[in-house]
């Protein structure tokens, strides 16, 4: 199952925060630039996930920051299957 991401609405104009869930697992995609508004680190596409049942952080997804949202986004999926192998 594909986790569908929704735009977050942010109080602070253009932050860039998108979240899905999914099988007992959080998602998150943020644009990070040097600069303006936002998070400030590498600039591209950050993804991290934790789980939902855990009291934990967040972990990054490895290649991140990417390029443009889709490769944040197949990458999340990437490491839900791989989640999911993991707890059978």
């Amino acid at each position: 199952m594909a986790l569908k991401f929704s735009r977050v609405i942010s109080p602070i104009e253009d932050m860039e925060i998108w979240s899905a869930s999914s099988n007992g697992f959080s998602f998150v995609i943020s644009y990070e630039s040097r600069t303006g508004p936002g998070f400030h680190g590498r600039p591209g596409f950050v993804a991290s996930w934790r789980s939902l049942s855990q009291n934990t952080g967040a972990i990054r997804v490895g290649g991140s920051p990417f390029n443009a949202l889709a490769e944040a986004e197949v990458a999340c999926n990437v490491m839900l299957e791989h989640l999911m192998r993991s707890e059978n």
